[in-house]
This record gives structure tokens, C-alpha cells and sequence, in this order.
């Protein structure tokens, strides 16, 4: 639940804004007291779909591209709050166009920490995802570099400047564009679900659940942490199982950087991993911005963790969990 009075009259900027995770948020934050939504994207087919579906006077649409400083720059004259979401996904096709991911997912990062700091944004929360921890594909890595400018860029506002730079990082979510219930839901009818290692684990979580933990992060926020939420995982099989009962699985082997398993928080971040609850805070390891962090006082995440999707932590496993964890949200 958003904390309205934080929202009141603040003017929020996303990029890559008419994606799933960019029409989930916008939707969201139109509930709170906010003047003014700006979706920021590159693709005009998608903001004028979009524009047909959010019709309230304080959405904005602006045209431009994270590889242009100087429109971004343009964008966020005036805007309090930037969640940065635009990113090259698709693993695959990153692997057989590297520069143009790293150009996007690094250059495009580093374009909006620098556009941000420029116009005095108060804060920039930046979306990562799970394949950026001990990535084993491009996408991953090129993550993992976005991850890192965004926290060591805190050190770079100066004594007057007010930019606050954090990262939420979170798994698969379920139900969004390209999706596995997705996959699922589109190959079921022929009565063969592809699976490519019967092994394979995944973090799951509903769109809902990230924009309100994003929500949350965001008005917590003091700069350079990265906050990871609390979420369950299971095994692809069970997933497969649940909702396809009547097909058969066909194993069709591991994808060129695909992981048997996903890691959220790495055994050198645990140290320093507080526990919030619904969401767990990684604090950075270096911070000569700052000598102390209010989230001292939130509880160690226990050494003994081990924060991957096939770890009992997190792993669920008997039908009726798995059926909890994907129900659709009402």
C-alpha cells in the first residue's frame, strides 16, 4: 500500500513506461495524490495503444530514447521521482546483438543516472532483475553494470545535489509478456509443453506484488541500497504440472546462457542484508556519502541463508503451495 501523503504532488517519470512492469506501475501510482505521470519510451505504436486505456488528464507521454542524454534531459526538467525500467530483455537476441544491449542496459543506465543528476531528480529507483546476480549471459551482465553505476553514483551528487540512485532486483514475473504462464497458456493445446532441464527452479512474483514493493523501496530509499523482495520459488515442472495437467513435458535441453537455478542475494551480500519483512535491503558496501543508514535498525538477514531458487528458503514445493504461489491476484 502506498503511503499517499509521500505521492502527493510529486511528478513521476518511467522509463520504458509502456511495457508490463511500466502500465502496471502507471496504473498504480494514479491512485495516489501525484501531479503528474510522465511514461517515457521509444515506441510510439505502444504509447498510443497505451493512451487508449489511461485517459486521466495527468498522464504524460514523451517519445525518446535512453541512448539520448539530452532528451532525457529534456524529460526530466521539473520530475521529483525516476523509476528507470527500460532494458533490453530478450536473451537470446542480447546474445546475438551484444553492443546494442550494452549501448541500452549499460550506456542507456548511465545516460539517466547522469540526466538525473543533471536536473536535480530527487530520486531514481532502478529496476534489475535476478539474472544479474553471477550472470552467465549477457543480459545478466549488462544488468550487473547497471546495478553498480546506479549505487556508485550516489557518491557523485555533491554537497548541494539531492539525486537519491537505489535498485530493486526481482525474479520471473508471472502473467507478464513472454512469460511461462504465457508460454504455457499459448502451447497447451497442442499437448506438449517444451521444458528444457526437468530440474530447473525459478523465482515467482505478481506484478502487484513488485509495483507495491517498489513503492515501498521508493519512499524508504536513502541511496545506494538494493532491495530485493521477499518471494517464493518452485520448480518449472510443478508450474507445468498445475496448469497443463493433461500435456506431456519434452525435454528439449539448456538454452545457450540459461541457469539450472536463480540467486536473488549472493552469499558476499548476506553480511549485509537487512530484513524488512516483505522485503529484504542490501546495503552497498562502500558509502562516503553517507556515514550511517536508518535501516540499522532492521534485523540482520541470517548468515545461514541461502537466497536461490532451489534453496528451502524459498522453495515450495507441494502442489497446494504451488497453486497459492501463481494464483492470479483478485
Amino acid at each position: 500500500m502506498a503511503n499517499n501523503s509521500f505521492w502527493e504532488g510529486k511528478r513521476v517519470l518511467v522509463t520504458g513506461g509502456t511495457g508490463t512492469f511500466g502500465r502496471a506501475f502507471v496504473r498504480k501510482i494514479l491512485e495516489t495524490g501525484v501531479e503528474r505521470v510522465i511514461v517515457f519510451s521509444r515506441d510510439e505504436f505502444k504509447q498510443y495503444q497505451m493512451r487508449q486505456d489511461f485517459t486521466d488528464p495527468r498522464v504524460h507521454f514523451f517519445i525518446g530514447d535512453i541512448r539520448d542524454l539530452p532528451r532525457l534531459e529534456r524529460a526530466f526538467n521539473g520530475v521529483d521521482i525516476v523509476v528507470h525500467a527500460a532494458a533490453l530483455k530478450q536473451v537470446p537476441a542480447i546474445e546475438y546483438n551484444p553492443i546494442e544491449a550494452v549501448k541500452t542496459n549499460v550506456n542507456g543506465t548511465q545516460n539517466v543516472i547522469d540526466a538525473a543528476l543533471n536536473q536535480n531528480v530527487e530520486r531514481v529507483m532502478v529496476i534489475s532483475s535476478d539474472k544479474a546476480v553471477q550472470p552467465i549471459n549477457l543480459y545478466g551482465a549488462t544488468k550487473l553494470c547497471a546495478e553498480r553505476l546506479a549505487v556508485a553514483s550516489n557518491a557523485y551528487r555533491g554537497a548541494t545535489g539531492k539525486t537519491r540512485v537505489s535498485v530493486m532486483r526481482y525474479g520471473n514475473v508471472l502473467g507478464s509478456r513472454g512469460s511461462i504462464v504465457e508460454l504455457i497458456e499459448n502451447q497447451k493445446d497442442s499437448g506438449e509443453i517444451p521444458l528444457t532441464d526437468e530440474r530447473m527452479t525459478r523465482f515467482w512474483i505478481h506484478i502487484e506484488d513488485v509495483i507495491g514493493r517498489v513503492l515501498k523501496a521508493i519512499e524508504l530509499m536513502e541511496g545506494g541500497e538494493t532491495f530485493v523482495p521477499n518471494m517464493k520459488s518452485s520448480s518449472v515442472t510443478s508450474m507445468i504440472s498445475l496448469l497443463a495437467p493433461n500435456c506431456k513435458m519434452k525435454v528439449i535441453g539448456m538454452r545457450p546462457g540459461e541457469k539450472l537455478h536463480e540467486t536473488l542475494i549472493t552469499e558476499y551480500e548476506i553480511s549485509r542484508t537487512k530484513d524488512l519483512g516483505d522485503i529484504f535491503v542490501i546495503l552497498p558496501e562502500f558509502q562516503p556519502w553517507k556515514s550511517d543508514f536508518p535501516f540499522a535498525k532492521y534485523p540482520d538477514l541470517s548468515p545461514d541463508v541461502v537466497y536461490a531458487s532451489n534453496s528451502p528458503f524459498c522453495l515450495v514445493e507441494s502442489a497446494q503451495d504451488v497453486e497459492v504461489l501463481i494464483k492470479p491476484k483478485q
